[in-house]
């Protein structure tokens, strides 16, 4: 099975290249939703190709700005009784438009580089090139495969969230085409994330004629950013950073108002409620008399915890096709965190192996595609 299934994909590798160069020179950053929307078409025509039914949902962010379409296919399959398989992969990327032009597709050797040659354009690529051979090889070893590509992942995918939400529940595994780890892992965990925002309330007073009368905020921010620091280490795998500070107008006034804000990641929900939970009772205290602080969360997403399962039938797959494969643990959000949150088992980095994410020096090692692509067609299978 493994000698035809690597035939099919390296029949196809002509195609997943000339296709990546086209999708490379494409600017297609998330608030160019031109750019992402020329990204859905070329999906949209894959899918279809494929022979999937094809959703479009228009979505635009919270603040009422314009995002590309929310693309998804879905394709029956030949196992009614099968599993349901949802896998996500995003179209858009970091970069500024015009940076395709200045830094276009190429290739050296075995590695490509270009704007989004690994984050997420071959994990899109992987995600048609696995259903293509699945449908060549006749059997089609499950239920459905929907396949979800989204316009937003790189801002937290605030309009495509309860999307995918709604869509991994409706799923028995979520396989997300992320690259796989520079040394070539998947990725069987990712950390939670929420950003705080606290606003310190003081009152300005003269610093030097009355500042008894006054109560200073940034004092109060400053013992209170100490105290939040302080809570790295009480919990495993959780971090707490405050990354900026802003406080007061002129050194002659005792500040009256100070913001701080941070953000908290941890591995384990449990975790990320207990930080959040301390950072409210910190924030309540009255650090410097007169003075008070309100906190505000957003963009909470939960820990993608590991599905033991789902990395044993990775390593299995992998041994059959004649390499060995980890899994590990990263610090980056990502749509599989939204997936996972709603308990249906989730493994990420089954796309092909890159990196310099969201640099200069994105790459992609082209001798990675076959055997990737391969282990996620052969992990389909398994579930048969």
């Amino acid at each position: 099975m493994s000698s035809e299934l690597r035939e099919r994909v390296t029949a196809a590798f002509p195609d997943f290249l000339q296709d990546l160069r086209h999708l490379v020179g494409v600017d297609c950053g998330t608030w160019n939703a031109q750019g992402v929307d020329k990204i859905g078409d070329f999906c949209a025509e894959r899918l279809t190709a494929l022979g999937c039914s094809v959703e479009r949902r228009p979505m635009r962010h919270p603040d009422g700005r314009p995002l590309g379409d929310l693309v998804i296919g879905r394709r029956a399959g030949h196992l009614p009784g099968g599993k349901r398989f949802l896998l996500l992969a995003h179209m858009d990327t970091v970069y500024e438009d015009g940076t395709a032009a200045a830094r276009p597709f190429r290739v050296d050797g075995p590695i490509a580089f270009g704007p989004g040659v690994t984050d997420d354009k071959a994990g899109l690529l992987a995600g048609f090139t696995a259903l293509r051979v699945l449908i060549e090889d006749g059997v089609e070893p499950f239920a459905e495969i929907v396949m979800v590509c989204s316009p937003d992942e790189e801002i937290g995918s605030p309009a495509s969230r309860p999307h995918i939400e709604s869509l991994a529940a409706a799923a028995d595994i979520v396989l997300c085409l992320e690259c796989a780890r520079e040394n070539g892992a998947l990725i069987q965990g990712r950390k939670g994330i929420a950003d705080v925002h606290i606003t310190v309330t003081g009152r300005a007073a003269h610093a030097g004629i009355e500042p008894e009368r006054g109560a200073n905020a940034a004092l109060a921010a400053a013992h209170l950013v100490m105290e939040l620091q302080a809570l790295n280490g009480k919990w495993p795998g959780t971090t707490v950073n405050v990354g900026a500070i802003t406080a007061g107008t002129r050194p002659n006034i005792v500040c009256p108002d100070a913001v701080l804000e941070g953000e908290v990641r941890a591995t384990t929900s449990s975790g990320l409620a207990a930080a959040l939970a301390e950072i409210d009772r910190l924030s309540a205290l009255e650090w410097v008399p007169g003075t008070r602080a309100s906190v505000r969360r957003h963009g909470q997403v939960e820990p993608m915890e590991a599905a033991d399962e789902l990395v044993e039938a990775a390593r299995q797959v992998a041994r059959g096709l004649g390499f060995e494969v980890e899994a590990v643990l990263t610090g980056g959000v990502a749509d599989a965190n939204l997936a996972a949150a709603t308990g249906t088992p989730t493994l990420d980095g089954l796309g092909p192996i890159g990196g310099g994410d969201h640099s200069e020096g994105e790459w992609l090692d082209l001798d990675s595609v076959i055997p990737r692509i391969c282990l996620l067609a052969g992990l389909i299978q398994h579930f048969d």
